[in-house]
């Protein structure tokens, strides 16, 4: 199967509405992000690694950059459902506009958008990330020198299940019996198995955990990676740190809270050699110095940038609560909010720059 070509040819229509074009600030907004990034990389990335179909039987397919911007568009304009963003791509000129949409192109049916998010791996994500990161290093946005990670709980897209129910039903899941439905066909939908039960500040949370490494200077997004809830953060600064290297720029100092204080974590640091910024902790028989009380205050104030990115997250895209039930696709959807995120941030940086 071919993918459509999709040319934005000016028509008559267009022409007559260029005047009420140029006074749309969402059209002038869209038309600033498109500028600011050279997507023929990125497209080639998308190719190499999303497979449409090999029959030559139906309609030919939309290009995965297409696909991928309409995601992109979902995660700004907070579209909670798949169905709604298929309407909107339809009706409203600005997305056209940022999908260089003829006006007789009609939007992928919302199917799409869900088999592209299925078939897109989060390596491939990683990657578009960062080429997009790499873009605004080499025009002169200095990215990487110092970032802060942390996590934060997620809850489930299903209803919280004992742990003794939640451990019979992925047992159940793993047979023939359980891959089917009351009638004996498929399971189309199914209950999140993949979440698990943890206690944060006395009260318990069923879920996932996002693990994320944000830029200190700018507040770009730099790595996000999805766990369930139980696991710890600490064994994650590792991952989140060596996923951050975008560019040749080499990480000068991570910052992290309390969570993350152990000597693994400094053992990882000293060795890369990247300075420590790591928050210090009480351990029995051994209170915090005045020194390192004063220290853990100066990295706190510059380690609220990655909670700044979680608390975006939570008000403008509902990421208090996962999308979907299998933890891939939560981990590729946050993926696209972080694209989505560092491609709003770094429009506005090189605009101020």
């Amino acid at each position: 199967m071919s993918f459509k070509k999709i040319e934005p040819n000016l028509t008559f229509a267009d022409i007559a509405l260029f005047n009420s074009r140029e006074r749309n600030r969402a059209i002038k907004r869209m038309k600033e992000i498109n500028a600011a990034v050279d997507w023929k990389p990125i497209e080639e990335i998308l190719l190499r690694n999303y497979h449409v179909g090999k029959s030559f039987e139906g309609n030919e397919a939309y290009p995965p950059l297409i696909l991928l911007k309409c995601l992109l568009l979902q995660q700004w304009f907070r579209i909670d459902s798949d169905p709604e963003l298929e309407t909107q791509i339809n009706d409203r000129d600005s997305f056209r506009t940022f999908l260089e949409f003829p006006i007789d192109l009609s939007s992928p049916d919302h199917c799409t958008f869900s088999r592209f998010r299925s078939r897109f791996s989060p390596d491939a994500m990683r990657a578009v990330n960062n080429e997009l990161l790499s873009q605004f290093a080499s025009k002169g946005v200095a990215i990487n020198e110092g970032i802060a990670v942390d996590a934060r709980l997620v809850k489930s897209a299903s209803h919280p299940r004992s742990k003794q129910t939640l451990e019979e039903e992925k047992k159940i899941s793993q047979t023939p019996e359980g891959k089917l439905d009351k009638t004996g066909n498929p399971l189309k939908f199914s209950r999140d198995l993949e979440s698990d039960w943890t206690v944060k500040n006395n009260t318990p949370h069923y879920g996932l955990k996002e693990h994320a490494s944000v830029d200190t200077r700018y507040g770009f997004v730099l790595a996000t990676e999805i766990t369930p809830a139980s696991f710890h953060d600490s064994p994650y600064l590792p991952l989140c740190v060596t996923s951050s290297c975008h560019t040749k720029n080499p990480i000068k100092k991570v910052f992290a809270d309390k969570g993350y204080f152990g000597k693994d974590n400094r053992d990882f640091l000293h060795m890369n050699n990247i300075e420590d910024g790591i928050m210090r902790k009480a351990t029995r028989g051994a209170a915090l110095t005045q020194y390192e009380k004063e220290r853990n205050k100066a990295i706190s104030k510059v380690r609220y940038v990655v909670e700044q990115y979680f608390g975006i997250s939570h008000l403008h895209h509902h990421a208090h609560r996962a999308r979907f039930t299998k933890m891939i696709i939560n981990g590729i959807d946050c993926k696209l909010r972080q694209l989505a995120f560092n491609l709003f941030k770094g429009t506005k940086v090189l605009r101020t720059a």
